[in-house]
């Protein structure tokens, strides 16, 4: 079991965390957000938490110690409608990313997810394939999907978000791509049909969310579907394939649980998993949910 920290960000640093909540710098700006794994006390005052934030993101939820599939709250403070940063990997990338504040109280990336990037442009760089097709379901804003466009591959996006779409399609232009195939769907829906059709790819990305709705109101539950979802997309990797990958971020779910979902439709490649942690040079270590990782 391994444990991921995103070592190559200038642009976002976790400057304290606790009591429910984080304390971040993106860019030159630093905001505050719920993190319900944060049980511990705070090392800076709360006061100082206060001087240094632009905004700060509150829940409605009287409980903040447990994730719930609708968050309702609102920021508070003055920023900008939005503002981008770079991630660079050694001279491999730089990676353009615009942030905004949302209005359930993310701002368009996962910052630890950082170390994952660097793990998918080496993989594809390696493979002895020309082109590599990549599948990224859930895919949010598209960071891995331009990291995989960065590295040569033939991408295809799928997101049952227009927003999220909308904004994956901006951070390719930022970055002076194109070619990305974008697609509006269930994830579930989305991998039958491609196994239905005889598609395959040489790699996949997947981060399923604990909650979530699909174009048409499909219900997605992590618990309930992981495993079928799974099975379903082992079904699309080809006969070269390079890379399957997966992030989980369901709290209380132990990095095992992926991974013992993933050796059950699995059977050969390097398989590694382990949890995402993000470290603070004045607080304590944040876990960030888990990762499963298979290199073929």
């Amino acid at each position: 079991m391994l444990t991921l920290s995103p070592d190559s960000w200038t642009e976002y640093e976790l400057i304290d965390s606790g009591f429910g909540e984080k304390l971040e710098r993106f860019g030159p700006y630093r905001i505050i957000r719920p993190e319900p794994q944060a049980l511990w006390e705070p090392v800076l005052p709360e006061s100082e938490w206060k001087k240094l934030s632009d905004a700060r993101f509150d829940r409605e939820q009287k409980e903040h110690y447990r994730f719930t599939d609708e968050v309702k709250g609102g920021w508070k403070g003055k920023m900008p409608e939005s503002w981008n940063v770079s991630y660079r990997y050694d001279h491999k990338f730089d990676l353009k990313l615009r942030l905004a504040l949302t209005g359930f109280g993310h701002v368009g990336i996962f910052p630890e997810q950082g170390a994952n990037w660097n793990f998918i442009f080496d993989a594809l760089k390696s493979s002895p394939v020309h082109k590599p097709k990549v599948l990224n379901l859930f895919a949010y804003t598209g960071a891995a999907s331009m990291v995989c466009r960065m590295a040569g591959a033939e991408v295809t996006h799928v997101d049952a978000s227009r927003p999220g779409l909308n904004w994956a399609s901006q951070n390719m232009l930022l970055n002076g791509l194109d070619s990305i195939r974008w697609v509006y769907e269930d994830a579930m829906k989305f991998v039958k049909r491609e196994v239905k059709r005889g598609n395959s790819y040489h790699a996949v990305i997947m981060d399923p969310p604990p909650y979530g709705r699909g174009p048409d109101g499909e219900k997605w539950t992590l618990a309930e579907k992981i495993d079928e979802l799974v099975s379903e997309t082992s079904r699309l990797l080809s006969k070269e394939p390079v890379f399957f990958l997966m992030s989980l971020y369901a709290a209380g779910y132990s990095a095992q649980v992926g991974m013992n979902v993933v050796r059950r439709h699995f059977k050969t490649g390097e398989q590694t998993f382990g949890e995402f942690l993000i470290r603070s040079e004045k607080s304590v270590p944040l876990p960030m949910g888990s990762f499963v990782r298979i290199k073929f």
